[in-house]
């Protein structure tokens, strides 16, 4: 592709600067990708140069530390308590005690049952006092993995704090050659409301998120590799174990037979997914600004009233909303009945069950009605930033003899995408997980026959996360393959928001609007 200059770039036609900057985006794309891959790269080499050199910092303490920075090797804070930092001292050898008592009597075998996730499984044995054969539950897999994750953070965890142990018997020896006291407890303590209160205070968010985000995500990366379903709950019906990459393999390796293949399913699904989450996204952005401007318009009277009619539907709850209005479009429902009454049509027609062209007319009503549900929020956002835009600009373009079209474009469109481009990347992914519009309104419907086969019965409608609702809920429920739903959610997404998020004005061009 020809690359123009910014003289050359200026003198096309918008048809051709349009299509121009369309190849560049596509064009950007195997670069951004090959760019992801390569800091990912970059990332390990300086992770492995980072331990390396971790390494070589413990021996050389070790080698060239005093005989209290050798002990608390072994001993957690034997040099802090030697040098006079009780407190200090005193929490090492704490946590260093617990975690020597935890592993002993639980970690330990939480760590060694993780590679086989249970060896004796639900079954019959005989009681002899009984005379009988009774139904016994052994090892538990569910636990097993569970516990197992929690002990290899708690053991990350130890050794973190070992490390920093012996970074402080090291700055403890340094603080000493040069002639400074050291701090004493309540110094720690008034550093900890003072100049090391940003620590205090990020203490107790951190770990909610490692307790209540980091660790769920792990476990669910690491089910993945099970087969972990309603057959092999781990404990009632039986153990689950380690499948490997074999998931991965049924959902993403095209296979014989047709359609039947879970990379079929997958692969149609994610295309829908993709075309909802534009289509959702862009129809709710350019409608509610259009909204806004019609009612922040000079000359349109009681601005207030219909800006509280619009967010009246904000109020109303969507659980209700939404599935009132999927019963009003149901075979005998209210649109229904008034279209058979104006004998407009001759019987009712099957909004949500229509299969005809892949599902497309249920498909259109859900985008249609998610702008009814989206406007509001648009309104409200573009409303507060339409009043923000300097009239000035306005009326020098007015000077100038730009139409109205020419100031949308030039004026009000950058600058809302300037303000609102995070947000409206944000909305694109948010868009993407939308369960409650699609399971609300069609429950994924109408079936999608050539693959009702597939774990979840898929319909036309479902998105990557009603498919992953579906997968794990029934009898058959197989929560490996939703495991690996989710990791494929989270790669597209990520993607997605790599690829777009420098190349947004906001980003970009920073310093343009300041």
């Amino acid at each position: 592709m020809k690359r123009y200059s910014d003289l050359e770039y200026l003198r096309l036609s918008k048809w051709k600067k349009f299509l121009y900057r369309l190849q560049c985006f596509f064009l950007a794309i195997p670069a951004a990708i090959k760019n992801f891959f390569c800091a990912i790269g970059r990332f390990f080499k300086n992770a492995v140069l980072a331990i390396g050199r971790e390494f070589k910092d413990i021996a050389l303490t070790f080698k060239e530390g005093d005989v209290h920075t050798k002990i608390s090797y072994f001993i957690m804070g034997w040099g802090c308590l030697r040098r006079g930092q009780i407190l200090r001292g005193l929490l090492f050898l704490l946590f260093e005690v617990v975690f020597v008592v935890y592993m002993i009597f639980t970690g330990g075998y939480w760590i060694s049952m993780l590679p086989s996730l249970g060896k004796v499984g639900p079954g019959e044995t005989y009681d002899a006092v009984l005379d009988t054969y009774v139904y016994q539950y052994n090892d538990n897999s569910f636990k097993i993995l569970l516990y197992g994750v929690l002990t290899l953070f708690f053991v990350i965890a130890f050794i973190y704090t070992w490390r920093l142990n012996v970074k402080q018997n090291k700055l403890a020896e340094e603080i000493i050659k040069s002639g400074k006291p050291l701090k004493s407890g309540k110094d720690d303590l008034r550093s900890l409301v003072d100049d090391q209160f940003h620590k205090t205070l990020l203490a107790l968010p951190l770990t909610g998120i490692l307790i209540f985000t980091v660790m769920p995500i792990v476990f669910m990366i690491l089910v993945a590799f099970t087969n972990y379903d309603g057959s092999h709950d781990g404990y009632i019906n039986g153990l689950f174990g380690w499948q490997g990459l074999e998931n991965f393999r049924t959902l993403l390796v095209w296979e014989g037979g047709g359609g039947r293949s879970y990379a079929a399913t997958f692969g149609e699904i994610l295309t829908w997914t993709l075309m909802w989450a534009v289509f959702a996204t862009f129809t709710n952005y350019f409608l509610g600004m259009f909204v806004a401007m019609m009612i922040n318009k000079k000359g349109v009277r009681v601005k207030k009233l219909w800006r509280t009619i619009l967010v009246m539907t904000i109020a109303i709850p969507q659980f209700i909303s939404l599935l009132y209005v999927s019963k009003m479009f149901a075979k005998n429902g209210i649109v229904n009945g008034l279209l058979l009454d104006l004998g407009w049509i001759d019987q009712a027609i099957d909004f949500w069950g229509s299969t005809d062209h892949n599902g497309l007319l249920a498909r259109v009503l859900v985008i249609v009605i998610n702008i009814w549900i989206g406007i509001p929020h648009m309104m409200l956002i573009a409303t507060g930033i339409l009043m923000n835009i300097p009239s000035d600009l306005y009326e020098s373009a007015k000077i100038d003899g730009a139409s109205g079209w020419k100031q949308y474009t030039k004026i009000t469109l950058p600058y809302m995408l300037f303000i609102t481009g995070p947000y409206l990347l944000t909305q694109f992914t948010s868009n993407m997980n939308n369960f409650n519009v699609i399971y609300l309104l069609t429950g994924g419907g109408p079936t999608n026959a050539a693959a009702s086969w597939a774990s979840g019965n898929a319909g036309y409608t479902d998105l990557l996360i009603t498919w992953l609702f579906k997968i794990t809920t029934g009898e058959d429920a197989k929560y490996y393959l939703a495991s690996v739903v989710g990791i494929m959610v989270f790669v597209v997404v990520a993607l997605i928001t790599i690829l777009v998020y420098n190349r947004l004005p906001s980003v970009k061009n920073e310093e343009d609007f300041q």
